[in-house]
């Protein structure tokens, strides 16, 4: 069993990883990164969706995908990140729309962990600031929304 959750973590993490390195947009890399945290979750566990959240904005700085102004950000990106994973999580199987529930409550938590923390913990320049707000939101939706569309077409994998 851990031998699974090892291989699909270092598996996902890599393919996120490689979504980073294209050096995409925002609005391009934010839903696939966000999408890869919930198949992370689906197919291998909260645990290890919150290890590779917890690492990407690590890797993105240390390989200069995350500008160095948003250094002062990486501890509330791998907190909206975690905080993302685990209400999906505790969500996805408690009702009917489960799993809608548990992305739109993901999604506005993450989206406030970032927005408080721009507003009110750190110093950032203002288009750096707005990169870390709404867009966030928007992110989390979108690559939630791809997530469960992936999972529904491999069922298989399910965790």
């Amino acid at each position: 069993m851990y031998l699974r959750w090892l291989t699909r973590t270092a598996i996902l993490l890599a393919l996120t990883v490689v979504i980073q390195m294209f050096g995409w947009p925002q609005l391009v890399t934010g839903p696939l990164v966000n999408a890869m945290l919930l198949l992370a979750c689906i197919f291998a566990g909260p645990s290890s969706a919150v290890v590779i959240g917890l690492g990407t904005p690590l890797i993105a700085f240390s390989r200069g995908i995350l500008a160095p102004p948003l250094a002062p950000m990486i501890p509330f990106i791998m907190l909206g990140n975690a905080v993302y994973v685990l209400l999906f999580s505790l969500l996805k199987n408690k009702s009917k729309w489960g799993e809608g529930l548990g992305l739109a409550a993901g999604s506005i938590i993450k989206f406030l962990v970032l927005a408080i923390a721009v507003q009110f913990l750190t110093k950032l320049p203002p288009p750096v600031a707005q990169a870390m707000q709404w867009p966030q939101l928007l992110t989390a939706i979108v690559g939630g929304l791809i997530a469960l569309a992936v999972a529904r077409a491999l069922p298989e994998l399910k965790r």
